[in-house]
């Protein structure tokens, strides 16, 4: 059907409209571009070794002992209650209030961001901007400044992660449940805003122009002509933003939000491991019910389904406002007003930690190493997996180990970094490297995940045609499915190391390191002029590897 359909949890529509992954081309399925020289894949290959290398050495690999022997009994302990959850009646009913908040987070959080996304992307579309000359319906006449203040606007808040806006978020609101959901409601709605913008100006502008060469107005023009075309893409993208805010929400309850993210702290400082399976489980159950609600709508998004899905978004949205019962009232009140004035005053300007430029350079670097590491973890787990985990098996056993594979992902991407971050730093040294390997479990569960769809949408004529030549199957797969498989697998592991980036921060909070050790530091401090310095640089650091990302990805074309 168009945007957002074909992949389970990243579209290859979405890769191309995610304003962390603009400049990709989006393929159809059966379809295949011409990719870079190997000459150019072998520079960059032999850039991305020397990375790592680099990344490895700095976090004392061969060089100080990185291993805690003594933590290996916890980590065994852990992983033995997986068979032994808690499963008393006290618990059981804490557990089922703690998802249901969880799960109202992230509907109010997600819904919100829609509202946010849709005022952002007519505003920041070229459609709405662009002007016409007069008597020639839709010819083009530039774009106006109101279009490039939009895209700064909502350009800014997608580039910082949704923890730190709940840190600073706090401090004005208090613990009201409305932290959570403006938490991930303001950066999933800058992010949102890209995408609906993008849907906006790819669909047929034939419509839109002769309405407004017919008078209508460019509000008028868009109803009528673009949003009944872009619903049912509209939608699925708000479901996808749904899965996300699934996990953000536990995130933000580990910082203090309320939900299962809260209660897996709980259990963690306690040590009570069959605590933390059964919160675990339900998370798996609650992330696996939320893919499948989103795969199915794009994958099958009949306009039927299209409506009973918003319609049944409309009364989750109902009963979670109902469940966190949030004060809207204090979002207008003179109180909130004067904290949020007097957080804005303690913040500017930004300033330098205690180490100065040199320590928030050395945190930026390792910043940059944790999230190179993990990366190339996850995607070397990710695409080991992504033949297995990839649907259509012939046999039963090839059908139930592809099944076997997707669990393993959905268990490692349902379970938040934070919380792998701490399971590794049992058994590792804090640092940066026990953030990269937490890092790389949780994207090796998002990557498999997309590659395996990759495998599963690949043209299967070209490995056909040289089997049919009498080619062997290691040579059939070699130069038939390797050159297809390795520009979309590169390309999402380039958009996972974006994201990455951002993700630091919130394995950096529980002392894994970087910019989020940083931030954590200064937020327990209370020194708001450090954690907005901090945040710049964080989102510099940003800038910096899109710009390298979005490089990389054009010399792989």
């Amino acid at each position: 059907m168009g945007a957002a359909r074909g992949l389970t949890d990243l579209t290859e529509r979405e890769v191309g409209l995610f304003p962390e992954d603009e400049h990709l081309v989006p393929l159809e399925k059966g379809r295949s571009r011409r990719v870079g020289g190997w000459s150019g894949r072998r520079a960059w290959l032999v850039a991305l070794v020397v990375a790592v290398v680099w990344a490895l050495w700095s976090a004392g690999v061969g060089r100080r002992a990185l291993v805690n022997p003594g933590g290996w009994t916890l980590m065994s302990r852990f992983w033995k209650a997986a068979v032994h959850p808690e499963l008393s009646g006290a618990f059981l009913r804490t557990t089922w209030s703690a998802t249901w908040t969880t799960i109202a987070f992230a509907v109010l959080g997600a819904a919100l961001s829609v509202v946010i996304g849709c005022i952002g992307g007519v505003l920041t579309s070229e459609t709405w901007w662009r002007r016409s000359r007069p008597g020639r319906a839709g010819a083009a006449h530039g774009v106006r400044p109101g279009w490039f203040a939009g895209r700064v606007l909502f350009g800014l808040p997608r580039g910082v992660h949704e923890a730190v806006w709940g840190l600073f978020l706090v401090h004005v609101l208090g613990r009201d449940p409305m932290v959570g959901v403006l938490a991930i409601a303001i950066p999933f709605g800058a992010i949102t805003a890209k995408v609906y913008s993008e849907l906006i100006d790819d669909s047929a502008q034939g419509p839109y122009d002769a309405l407004r060469a017919a008078g209508a107005g460019r509000l008028s023009a868009l109803v009528y002509a673009v949003f009944p075309r872009t619903l049912p893409d509209l939608v699925s993208y708000a479901f996808y933003r749904l899965e996300c805010s699934v996990r953000s929400a536990v995130i933000l309850g580990m910082i203090g939000a309320g939900g299962l993210g809260f209660q897996l702290s709980l259990s963690f400082q306690s040590l009570r491991y069959g605590e933390m399976w059964t919160l675990i489980y339900a998370l798996v159950i609650v992330s696996a019910l939320a893919d499948l609600w989103g795969a199915t709508l794009r994958r099958r998004g009949a306009p039927r389904l299209v409506r009973r899905s918003a319609a049944a978004g409309v009364v989750l949205v109902v009963a979670s406002v109902v469940h966190l019962g949030p004060d809207l009232g204090r979002l207008v009140a003179g109180r909130t007003r004067s904290l949020l004035a007097d957080l804005a005053r303690d913040s500017w300007p930004p300033s330098l930690p205690a180490g100065g430029w040199a320590e928030l350079g050395r945190q930026a670097v390792d910043t940059v190493q944790m999230s190179l590491l993990a990366i190339a973890l996850a995607s070397s787990l990710a695409i080991l997996v992504a033949f297995v985990a990839a649907r259509g098996g012939r046999t039963r056993a090839r059908r139930l180990l592809a099944t076997g594979a997707r669990l393993l992902l959905l268990v490692t991407r349902a379970i938040p970094p934070p919380v792998w971050a701490l399971l590794v730093l049992f058994v590792l040294f804090p640092g940066p490297l026990p953030g990269a390997v937490a890092l790389g479990i949780y994207n090796f569960g998002i990557l498999g995940r997309l590659t395996g769809e990759v495998v599963e949408n690949l043209d299967p004529r070209p490995e056909a045609a040289l089997r049919a030549i009498g080619a062997g199957g290691a040579q059939a797969f070699a130069y038939g499915v390797v050159p297809v498989a390795f520009a979309r697998f590169a390309a999402y592991s380039l958009y996972r190391w974006e994201v990455a980036v951002r993700e630091t921060v919130v394995v950096g909070v529980v002392g894994a390191g970087g910019l989020g050790r940083l931030l954590e530091q200064q937020r327990a401090a209370f020194d708001f002029n450090g954690m907005l310095g901090t945040v710049v640089a964080l989102i510099v650091v940003s800038l910096v590897v899109d710009g390298i990302s979005a490089w990389a990805r054009r010399s792989l074309r």
